[in-house]
């Protein structure tokens, strides 16, 4: 069965104990860890306990089919449901799992840890079709439910946050769960027992890291139609390791915020009145450049860079081309859109 989002929260904490294996997949490996991590505690009460808990991956039932069904049926020693955790899972371990989902009851519960799985899946579709078995997606937050987790984040270490803040931190953050978490815990840690709210000059200090600070940097460099400071960038943030599929997401907030402010322009506000829209506006060098990329783009061609980014990264998911040159492409494009417009307003 598919699990809902509402259901999610109660099916970790109790999960139905007719379910023998559930599916975690999704482009936050992050959110898939914790989840996973989560279930084994529910199940077996500590996810490092070798008697409750097994450890398999994708490679080794290559090796050894068999351990899969050995594992699921296999009982605790010390009494207790046991967990049994399948890493790195995609769909060419389809007949394995399906032959687990076809033996029925098991005496552990298999957790099947995965990456990002289009909906026509085979496993997907296994999952949902059983109904003993759970398929849950784990997509990064985003919008008001980042701001939420957040803003919970903080608030169980006794801080808040102004809205500022807030606001930063959701767009320097999302990607991925763990390292949301651990950017939150690097900032409890700055804060320490503080009894006022944080301020955005300290989510700045904290959160706005090299990494950050280069995917701004390429976003502004597109907008921009700076090639070269484009190509620099991007050569070292992805011989670095950075994730194409980051830096497309990071133009697109960008673009998204551009378009918001070049509307309010286009319906007549000041520029400076429609930057003070933003949450948090832009501030410093990083201000002006702002303030003349949202003149210069109008809301149109905003809107169709921002088709080209979401594309490209359905492309870097899906098409099983190079992620880096898809990445590169695109960014190249809307760069090249900018200086032709450049070129036209002289």
């Amino acid at each position: 069965m598919k699990l809902p989002p509402r259901s999610v929260e109660r099916f970790l904490g109790a999960p139905d104990p007719t379910i023998t294996a559930v599916l975690l997949f999704g482009p936050d490996t992050g959110l898939v860890r914790e989840r996973a991590d989560r279930l084994t505690r529910t199940v077996a009460g500590d996810a490092a306990d070798p008697f409750r808990v097994g450890e398999l991956t994708a490679a080794s039932l290559r090796e050894e089919p068999s351990r899969l069904l050995d594992e699921a049926n296999a009982l605790s020693l010390a009494g207790g449901r046991r967990v049994v955790r399948l890493r790195d899972a995609g769909d060419a371990l389809g007949p394995r799992l399906a032959a687990l989902l076809e033996a029925g009851a098991t005496a552990a519960l298999v957790v099947v840890e995965a990456g990002d799985l289009p909906a026509k899946s085979t496993l997907r579709r296994l999952f949902e079709a059983v109904p003993h078995a759970a398929s849950l997606g784990c997509y990064p937050d985003e919008g008001q439910a980042l701001q939420q987790f957040i803003t919970e984040t903080l608030k169980r270490h006794g801080l808040a946050a102004t809205r500022e803040a807030i606001d930063y931190l959701a767009i320097h953050l999302g990607e991925d769960r763990a390292l949301t978490r651990a950017e939150l815990d690097k900032l409890v840690l700055f804060a320490g027992s503080r009894s006022t709210p944080l301020e955005l000059a300290d989510a700045m200090a904290c959160i706005g890291d090299g990494a950050a600070r280069a995917v701004d940097e390429v976003a502004l460099a597109v907008a921009d139609g700076d090639q070269g400071g484009l190509d620099r960038t991007l050569a070292h943030e992805l011989a670095a390791g950075a994730s194409p599929i980051t830096l497309l997401r990071g133009a697109g907030r960008h673009f998204q915020r551009l378009h918001l402010v070049a509307g309010l322009i286009g319906d007549g506000a000041s520029p400076d009145r429609a930057l003070g829209q933003l949450r948090p506006p832009p501030f410093g060098p990083t201000r002006d450049r702002f303030a003349r990329q949202a003149t210069r783009w109008s809301a149109g061609d905003l809107a169709r860079a921002l088709d080209r980014l979401l594309a490209a990264e359905i492309a870097c998911k899906r098409t099983g081309a190079p992620a880096e040159a898809i990445c590169w492409r695109t960014l190249a494009e809307i760069a090249g859109r900018a200086r032709g417009r450049e070129r036209q307003r002289a």
